[in-house]
């Protein structure tokens, strides 16, 4: 049997991906991810029951977060590392099962006999792994459990994983919380039983929610912690005459580990993608040699790397399958990999040698000369937006601002995300768009102007930087004196991978309702389940950008 993937939002037909990955996938490495999840959930067995018992492991707790991480939708497409992985999670395993039987002898208890994926041996090949994994695949489950239990255990899935990548960000810079573990392994526990109800499935997507609430939080405070406040700042995305490093992904420690190794080497560094909002941080814009942002969004880096004239370090998740002309100057760090692209490995304490990005980068011709300037504002943190809240507030009961937009998320290369630049051009005078993630290049170096002062375009940040929306938007509700629902507030969200699901849950666990999702509605979520989504929650398909408007302007 061929793979089965639908966990992002480009899935082949709007059904699933049967025969490679949309995202470039193969069908090896797409069932490798399932296996790997699979055994995560063993581990997850043991943890959960040895914490009942007062009993965790620390080591145990990263490696769940770190193997879910690996399956994120552009992240890991290396089968062989995944078989790693896989093999590494029978050891972890091991290591749960004995924390959890020694904490049931300290306590006098006598340990359950668990089965399933507690017990499940992967074989010791690739060829082997592959073959597993359709017993315990997507089809698989859904036939056993039916389509609304396994689109609900979808979504939780889903959820851990993008929360798992905001969890790792946050550990990689020492922010923790033993009890954020406790829910991921909850979760994947709970995804083992076959008697869960409806009701207990529907009960852990809020959880789940509440849970990527607590690890963005972790992360807006780790990435602040080390970096200070984002303050508005203005980015040039011209070139800079000279050699060129571009940094994409989403990680802050790799980009400033990048600026300490190349100080006084005569390399500028650019960020892509979602390293966007890194020039508001005041001790990484601190870098003369940070010069500005290169290109868009992760879609369109096949095209823009290919002529880019220097050395491309992938941090995260977002790469694609890569050129030829530009695959010897590409580089892959912590959990993200290709086949045939070096890897820049991670020390015992977290370090990295980026010597061979350095070297890349100086026998690679750079920019001839400078482009003429132009330049973006990025840096709009919840700090910064709270802070001005009073002249904010002022402009609204003035009448000056009538409402806001928050038009974010992930882009994608599916057609339909023209929407999004449409019904920002859309927007009247009078209103303010909030925006954040990569869905904000659909629009993000058009003029929009200001309102007294007041940029009309705010970019929060990253995704995770949807913490700081919500924080925005609270702030907002407390002035005001109204709920959140009751703001002049409206949410025009797009969504592509796992990470987005995460953030739709917490805000679905926050009680936010007319949420508007598109450019379409995911292929996980059964038919049953989208109207209890609907009817508990309001949350709508956008249709078109004159008729969403129109319904929520009047």
């Amino acid at each position: 049997m061929s793979m089965f993937c639908f966990q992002c939002e480009q899935t082949a037909m709007g059904t699933g991906c049967t025969k490679q990955g949309v995202c470039g996938k193969d069908e090896v490495t797409a069932k490798l991810q399932d296996l790997l999840v699979h055994m995560t959930k063993g581990i997850s067995m043991y943890a959960s029951r040895a914490r009942s018992l007062g009993a965790i492991n620390h080591e145990v707790d990263v490696f769940t977060i770190e193997a879910l991480f690996a399956t994120v939708t552009n992240v890991d497409f290396d089968p062989q590392r995944i078989a790693e992985l896989i093999c590494k999670a029978e050891s972890i395993r091991g290591e749960a099962r004995a924390l959890y039987e020694d904490a049931c002898r300290r306590a006098g208890k006598t340990p359950e006999l668990l089965d399933g994926p507690a017990l499940f041996e992967p074989a010791k090949d690739v060829d082997g792994m592959a073959t597993q994994a359709v017993e315990i695949g997507i089809l698989a489950r859904k036939e056993a459990m039916g389509e609304d239990i396994a689109s609900l255990q979808e979504i939780i899935t889903y959820g851990l994983k993008g929360a798992a990548a905001y969890a790792d960000h946050a550990q990689i810079l020492g922010k923790e919380d033993p009890a954020v573990y406790g829910v991921f392994h909850e979760g994947l526990n709970l995804l083992t039983r076959p008697n869960s109800t409806v009701d207990d499935l529907l009960s852990m997507t809020l959880k789940v929610g509440e849970l990527n609430l607590k690890v963005m939080e972790l992360l807006d405070a780790a990435n602040t912690g080390a970096y200070g406040h984002p303050t508005p700042t203005q980015v040039r995305i011209t070139p800079v005459k000279g050699k060129a490093i571009v940094v994409s992904g989403h990680d802050l420690r790799d980009l400033e580990m990048l600026l300490k190794q190349t100080e006084g080497k005569g390399i500028n560094i650019y960020t892509h993608g979602e390293m966007l909002p890194a020039h508001g941080y005041p001790k990484l814009k601190a870098y003369s040699h940070l010069v500005g942002n290169y290109g868009g969004a992760w879609q369109d880096q096949v095209r823009e790397f290919d002529t880019f004239p220097g050395a491309i370090l992938m941090t995260t998740n977002c790469i694609q399958k890569p050129r030829d002309s530009y695959k010897d100057r590409l580089f892959t760090t912590g959990l993200v990999a290709m086949p045939g692209v070096r890897h820049i490995a991670t020390g015992t304490r977290g370090e990295k040698d980026f010597t061979p990005v350095i070297e890349a980068a100086l026998e690679a011709p750079g920019f001839a000369e400078d482009e003429a300037e132009n330049f973006i504002t990025v840096g709009f943190g919840h700090n910064a937006v709270t802070t001005a809240a009073p002249t904010i507030i002022d402009a609204v009961k003035g009448g000056a601002i009538r409402h806001f937009f928050l038009i974010g998320g992930c882009d994608g290369a599916k057609p339909g995300r023209n929407y999004y630049t449409e019904f920002a051009q859309l927007v009247p005078e009078n209103c303010v768009i909030l925006t954040l993630a990569c869905g904000k290049y659909r629009f993000n170096k058009l003029d929009f102007g200001t309102i007294d002062g007041i940029p009309r375009l705010i970019d929060i940040g990253q995704c995770n930087d949807a913490y700081s929306a919500i924080q925005i938007a609270l702030a907002l509700s407390k002035a005001f004196g109204v709920g959140v629902n009751e703001l002049p507030l409206s949410l025009i969200l797009s969504w592509y991978e796992q990470k987005a699901v995460a953030i739709l849950l917490t805000l679905l666990a926050l009680g936010i309702k007319n949420i508007r999702l598109g450019p379409s509605l995911p292929a996980f979520v059964s038919p049953a389940v989208l109207n209890t989504l609907v009817e508990k929650f309001s949350i709508k398909p956008i249709s078109t950008p004159q008729e969403d408007l129109k319904a929520i302007l009047g």
